[in-house]
């Protein structure tokens, strides 16, 4: 798919979301099979939702929205559809409902897929918003990945012996040393799209942004950057943090990282079931939008914005135009990015010089979820599709936002225009950060 618009042929866009389908299916699989049934019942953490309750989830979207809204089919099981609705049921009080268990929520799943490839198969791809270049499809592929996410995020959080493995990200950094900031010059850029198919509704409309010049960090900053503030007495000091991030530290005793504990003079980490030491060249991980703030005002700098942040990853100085991608438009490969789950962490600081903006900054695309300054805003002209709770119910400065996706994310959910979002105290999920500095006079 290409950022001109769909692909005029719809047996192209049948294979294409065939293929998301497929992937995303496969994945769940792996993350629901390498459990036992009582590690798919448990609630491993408040903060998440056992992982029975995700896989059912994902079967009861699909059905609603491809068998029921796009293929005009009757329910298949119209007595879970409130047990499974996220915004019903908080995810601590999740355990409590009656769960489809694991076989029987397999079985419906399985059905579901079924009757939905049978629907993709012959339905025309065009005629209205949820089946033109096949969006829903898209959309649903785009939902259960971001579900796989959610589950990879709760394997984290479980304790036990490892039940995923993957290889480490190969080190593709290519010896030469890199500047520690890049300058992004001023002037207008195109931020969101109008255009990307299957993008969602708050990445749309495209608009025009002026962004002042700025300067921003090459690379995320790494673990080893962040144990220096650490050492530094930064967590013991009011005057790195926000009002509500020093309440927050003050009140949940932090002093690190989640998942870092001290040892032995030297920082070790739980990573899926494993402790390992922290390795200092990779960006660090499983930080809040808190922790990020207080160590870019410890190192004389700030966070993004998230005009910043996308005008960096998109902005072709050379031509003016906005990229799909840091790289260019062409999709996602192995040797742009860290995507996907084929590893379970980051690759170290300054990998993937392929996948570079044409200003040089890296790794702007998957390996940690990036913070940015600014709340969860709606773009001008903004208007809710499919649904309002996709997107517009978290409108405010309740959420910050967060680009560029993390190790754990699939390429069918991550793009440059794409914004995540969510508390500023969230730890457990897979963020990071880079830094960011105004140009001053005679810089830009």
């Amino acid at each position: 798919m290409t950022a001109s618009g769909p692909d005029p042929d719809p047996e192209a866009l049948r294979r294409r979301a065939e293929a998301a389908l497929r992937g995303a299916r496969e994945r769940t699989r792996t993350l629901t099979t390498c459990v036992d049934e009582r590690d798919l019942t448990a609630q491993h953490s408040p903060l998440m939702s056992p992982l029975v309750w995700d896989l059912a989830h994902i079967g009861n979207q699909e059905e609603q929205w491809l068998l029921r809204a796009v293929a005009g089919q009757q329910a298949l099981r119209p007595e879970i559809d409130s047990v499974y609705d996220a915004f019903e049921h908080p995810r601590a009080e999740r355990p409590a409902l009656p769960l489809l268990p694991p076989a029987e929520a397999r079985t419906y799943v399985a059905e579901v897929r079924g009757r939905v490839l049978d629907v993709l198969d012959r339905i025309e791809l065009r005629g209205g918003p949820l089946v033109d270049a096949a969006f829903a499809f898209g959309m649903i592929a785009q939902h259960e990945q971001q579900h796989d996410e959610t589950m990879l995020i709760t394997h984290q959080l479980r304790r036990g012996p490892a039940a995923l493995t993957a290889p480490p990200p190969p080190d593709t950094r290519d010896g030469a040393p890199l500047p520690a900031e890049v300058l992004v010059p001023g002037g207008p850029f195109t931020m969101g799209t109008s255009t990307e198919p299957w993008a969602l509704d708050n990445e749309r409309p495209a608009h025009r942004r002026v962004v002042p010049a700025f300067f921003i960090d090459t690379a995320p900053v790494t673990a080893g950057a962040y144990a220096r503030f650490i050492e530094d007495g930064g967590y013991r000091q009011r005057r790195w943090w926000t009002g509500p991030g020093w309440r927050h530290v003050c009140e949940q005793r932090l002093t690190a990282p989640l998942f870092w504990r001290r040892e032995g003079g030297r920082w070790l980490r739980r990573r899926f079931g494993v402790t390992e030491p922290v390795r200092p060249d990779e960006p660090v991980v499983h930080v809040s939008w808190y922790e990020a703030d207080a160590y870019a005002r410890w190192a004389g700098r700030r966070l993004p914005t998230e005009a910043e942040w996308e005008k960096a990853a998109r902005h072709d100085p050379a031509d003016g135009r906005s990229r799909r991608y840091p790289w260019g438009d062409a999709d996602p490969t192995p040797d742009h990015a860290n995507l996907g789950q084929r590893h379970l962490r980051p690759a170290p600081a300054g990998s993937y010089p392929r996948g570079a903006s044409p200003l040089g900054v890296r790794q702007l695309i998957g390996d940690v979820w990036e913070w940015t300054a600014d709340d969860f805003l709606p773009y001008p002209g903004f208007r809710a599709f499919p649904y309002r709770e996709y997107s517009q119910v978290f409108f405010g400065a309740t959420y910050k936002v967060l680009r560029g996706g993390s190790f754990a994310v699939d390429p069918v959910a991550c793009r440059g225009t794409f914004r995540n979002w969510d508390l500023p105290i969230r730890r457990q999920i897979f963020s990071g950060f880079r830094t960011a500095r105004d140009a001053g006079p005679g810089e830009a």
